[in-house]
């Protein structure tokens, strides 16, 4: 939602899982932020919202992470550089007593969509055995201009996608 927030057109949130690491990176091409910016993203008391005082957000993923003996890095650049946008990368250790589970990653994916049509989105959850993928401009190429992405019978077309591919 950060991203959504930071005027993205394109998110991507990657997934992979090898052995007992999991690394979880979710990439955006919004307006980016400064590196002091990046700096308070730790303090649970440091928000860019009107609608409360408190960030929650990154202060309870990256202690998820720690909680394994992983953690979190923020890389973010500030337009009008070319390249602006931010990287949240999260790393878990699956195997320790405190990783907690990963959540319904689908349904999650779905919401972002429903509620952010006018973003792509690119999904990859990979294991050692197997890849979900979903790259929401390979669908809007099949749907043409007429039909909105974000229409009931699309997004549980989607939603059956992604489960098919989890098998």
């Amino acid at each position: 939602m950060n991203g959504v927030a930071a005027g993205a057109r394109n998110i991507a949130i990657r997934i992979e899982e090898t052995g007992p690491v999991m690394t979880i990176r979710i990439q955006d091409d919004g307006c980016g932020m400064s590196p002091e910016t990046v700096q308070k993203l730790s303090d649970p008391f440091y928000t860019t919202r009107t609608t409360r005082k408190v960030g929650m957000g990154v202060p309870l993923f990256t202690m998820a992470a720690q909680m394994t003996g992983g953690d979190v890095t923020i890389d973010s650049v500030q337009e009008p550089a070319e390249n602006h946008g931010t990287t949240v990368t999260a790393v878990f250790y699956t195997d320790h007593l405190d990783c907690v589970p990963l959540g319904d990653m689908n349904s999650s994916l779905i919401t972002l969509i429903q509620g952010s049509p006018e973003i792509d989105f690119l999904y990859v959850h990979s294991t050692d055995q197997k890849e979900v993928r979903l790259d929401t401009r390979e669908v809007r190429q099949q749907l043409g201009d007429d039909i909105p992405i974000n229409t009931p019978e699309i997004l549980d077309w989607l939603r059956e996608y992604l489960e098919e591919q989890e098998g």
